[in-house]
This record gives C-alpha cells, sequence and structure tokens, in this order.
C-alpha cells in the first residue's frame, strides 16, 4: 500500500509531552490542488519545514509551506506562474470523540493533506492577474490590449429617445427659472 506523502509518523514523540521534532518534507505534489484559474498542479515541488509538538490532548504541527502555483491569468489568459508560501497551525487529537478538532492522530501518524488543502485554497484569489494593471483582451479580436478601449458614449434606445428630448428641454428651462 503506497502511503502519502502528506503523511508523518509520530510513533516516537506520542506519549511524551513537550516533546519536539522539526523536520523538512520535500515531494512533487501528487494531484492537483485547487480548482480556480490558479491552482497547486500535480507533480509540482513542495516544501514543508515542520515543527512538531507533543501535547497531552494532542500533536500541534506547525508548518511553513512554499511552491509554485501555475494557472492563467482572468483578464488576459497568459499562464500564469506564482509563488506560494503559508502558513499552517493545526491541532491533531488523540480522542476522535472530540467534536472541537478537524483533524486526529491516527495509526501514529499525522495527515497534513487536509490542514494544507484549507489553507492553500482559503488563499487562493478567485481572479489571479498576470500583473496589476492587465487591461484583458479585446472584444473585436481577442489579442491582448496594450492600452484602454476609447470611452464610448452609450446610445439612447430609440423608443426613450423622445422622452430625452423632453428631459433635456425641462432640465434646460429649471436651470432658466434659477437664476
Amino acid at each position: 500500500m503506497a502511503t502519502s506523502p502528506y503523511v508523518v509518523n509520530v510513533a516516537t514523540l506520542l506519549g511524551r509531552p513537550g516533546a519536539m521534532e522539526e523536520l523538512t518534507l520535500e515531494f512533487a505534489v501528487p494531484e492537483r490542488i485547487g480548482e480556480g484559474m490558479l491552482y497547486l498542479d500535480a507533480g509540482t515541488q513542495l516544501t514543508i519545514e515542520l515543527r512538531i509538538e507533543i501535547l497531552v490532548d494532542g500533536v500541534l504541527a506547525t508548518a511553513q509551506c512554499t511552491s509554485t502555483l501555475v494557472g492563467e491569468c482572468s483578464r488576459c489568459l497568459q499562464p500564469l506562474k506564482q509563488e506560494w508560501s503559508g502558513q499552517i497551525t493545526e491541532l491533531f487529537g488523540l480522542d476522535e470523540q472530540d467534536e472541537s478538532l478537524d483533524y486526529f492522530v491516527r495509526n501514529d501518524e499525522i495527515d497534513l493533506e487536509g490542514p494544507l488543502r484549507d489553507t492553500l485554497v482559503l488563499e487562493l484569489p478567485f481572479q489571479p492577474l498576470c500583473k496589476e494593471d492587465c487591461l484583458g483582451l479585446s472584444p473585436n479580436d481577442g489579442t491582448p490590449l496594450v492600452e484602454p478601449l476609447p470611452e464610448v458614449e452609450a446610445e439612447v434606445d430609440p423608443r426613450w429617445a423622445k422622452l430625452q428630448e423632453l428631459l433635456g428641454s425641462d432640465a434646460l428651462a429649471d436651470d432658466s427659472r434659477e437664476k
């Protein structure tokens, strides 16, 4: 049975409150994380600087995670790469009956995949941009814009044109009465 690269064995530390261990995990992400326009792709290198501390009621895992996100700009659809760094702090409970915790020590192991997914997905931008002032694509031919489109005066619906004329003439009459 293949084990997940996110799983860390804590058997040597359990039962010793106050024990601590630091380790570095480096591996290729086995499957894509994130469903938006920016995500951590399968095969991307992930580094986790992990600190495990044993408490009386669980295992505290603190980790600094770094990797490279890939995707596309939400305006111009150009390929996008962005460095990512995230912090995980999670208490893994020893008693699975404890409803206040989300993650638990199982078979003397902690699984960092859930906390990593939670952290990463919450930090992903909803609409990533290749650069802050990206103008997007031309509506005419779909090429990337290099300068903003000129402002176009809105056309008045012909059904409202007469009303526009009446409002325009009344507005002028009101201005002349005020003087």
